[in-house]
């Protein structure tokens, strides 16, 4: 097997063995890198003196450790608005160009603690206020699966980079679904934590009250052990909240008895092309022979939950970005410039009341989820479009239609993949459960990720 080939866990057991080394690991993807990247265009940056001499000083440490912390010689990649001390961060716009991290981000400091290599910073959509990853200026992420289609955004690059083995793990954002859809639309593992859950300080922001980190990897057990190492309660981030954090992943568990499934299935939610309503319901058909209980339902208020977000992060982007609008309009892209000027345009009531809304629509989920312990949708109504297709701003308005509502709330939420259109092009499936119940989210994630084995199938790059 081809070392990029390896998931997370797998590449720490092998280098926990001394079956591989921290080096040949590192060398292996940046020599991947440099083959694929010119046509996929997901990294901006690749660090390549840092990441070996990175992997050096590591491979020089095995055997004189007593054990090795959880992300010993492991790359990892980063969107690019994640602070990396002494690197560039310019949110794949002009409007940060020459803008050099004087520190770690808060995440990037705990992957350092914990052993990590940090081999680049990703392509995004320009300022995370998008979905497309058509970026005006480093020039479009292309789908591993299809070079013609989008690779989803805003954490584009970070995505494509997991499917095609260019890293190990990444860490993306997620404000409207910036990291699900890319998931999704990739056929990688997308995980959006509870807002509070994981510190934002050292990521450049797009909405305060909506922006959150996440993890994108090969699976769901990879996922759960990125979470595990960057979230925790962050003393000097405003947003963060001092929960308890546990680690109860269980990989060998293979049951689903005793687990309430809801199963969207009101107008809203099955607004989405026959293929994909058809892979959810094959997916819903999985958790029943699993043992959970699979109820379907109507969702209330989703429609208003996704507009409301969207008014949300167009109108906090605007006051992030006021200075940047009013003196150096011209260097955002054209759509990104348009969103910007919309939301600089919402009344200071219509956003009052949206975060009014918000506070309700919170309050129902957690009604909600008195009864069930799952709510099951799709992510995303359509797989990978053309990159040549339907504007950007256009298509946010399609991509997030699943996604935004839990930003609003704020719930966490994972994407994986349960099928493939007629065109081979991943179809995901997304989860969501209640506030900081991460752990329980994970592990039916899992439990259906092993029974389905879609996780298998990889895009055809050599």
């Amino acid at each position: 097997m081809h070392l990029s080939h390896l998931s997370l866990k797998e590449a720490i057991t092998s280098i926990e063995k001394c079956e591989i080394s921290p080096i040949e690991l590192t060398q292996s993807l940046l020599t991947r890198i440099e083959l694929l990247n010119p046509r996929l265009n997901c990294y901006l940056r690749v660090y390549s003196e840092f990441a070996l001499e990175q992997a050096h000083d590591k491979t020089k440490l095995i055997g004189k450790l007593d054990s090795l912390p959880t992300l010993f010689g492991i790359p990892i990649g980063l969107k690019d608005l994640i602070a990396l001390c002494n690197f560039p961060l310019m949110a794949g716009s002009r409007v940060w160009e020459n803008h050099i991290a004087s520190e770690d981000a808060y995440v990037v400091n705990k992957l350092r603690r914990a052993g990590a290599i940090f081999i680049g910073h990703q392509n995004m959509h320009e300022i995370a206020l998008g979905v497309t990853n058509v970026n005006p200026y480093f020039g479009a992420c292309r789908n591993p699966w299809k070079l013609d289609r989008i690779s989803g955004g805003s954490s584009g690059g970070s995505a494509v980079a997991v499917a095609s083995g260019l890293c190990l793990g990444a860490l993306g954002t997620d404000t409207g679904g910036s990291i699900r859809i890319p998931a999704s639309l990739c056929g990688v593992v997308g995980f959006k934590p509870t807002f509070g859950r994981i510190s934002l300080r050292g990521v450049l922001p797009l909405s305060w009250n909506l922006d959150h980190v996440g993890t994108l990897t090969k699976s769901v057990e990879d996922a759960a052990i990125l979470y595990h190492v960057i979230a925790g309660y962050d003393n000097q981030d405003p947003y963060s909240v001092p929960k308890p954090l546990s680690k109860s992943f269980h990989p060998e568990k293979s049951t689903l008895q005793g687990i309430m499934v809801a199963y969207a299935m009101d107008n809203y939610f099955t607004q989405a092309n026959a293929e994909i309503i058809q892979a959810v319901h094959q997916a819903a058909k999985v958790f029943d022979d699993l043992g959970a209980t699979v109820e379907e339902v109507k969702f209330p208020n989703a429609e208003l939950a996704a507009q409301a977000n969207s008014e949300i992060v167009i109108s906090e982007a605007a006051a992030v970005y006021e200075k940047q609008l009013n003196e150096t309009p011209d260097l955002f892209g054209e759509d990104v410039l348009q969103r910007l000027h919309a939301g600089a345009k919402v009344p200071s009531t219509q956003y009052i009341q949206d975060r009014h809304f918000q506070s309700s629509i919170k309050r129902q989920f957690h009604d909600f989820f008195h009864k069930y312990d799952i709510l099951l949708i799709p992510t995303t109504p359509i797989t990978a479009p053309l990159i040549q297709g339907d504007n950007a701003i256009e298509e946010v308005k399609v991509l997030t239609r699943f996604t935004a509502p839990f930003n609003l709330s704020g719930l966490p939420a994972i994407t994986l993949t349960c099928g493939f259109d007629q065109q081979e092009l991943p179809i995901g499936l997304q989860l969501v459960t209640k506030a900081w119940n991460e752990e329980l989210l994970l592990q039916i994630a899992h439990i259906y990720e092993q029974a389905a084995g879609w996780q298998k199938f990889k895009p055809s790059l050599y």
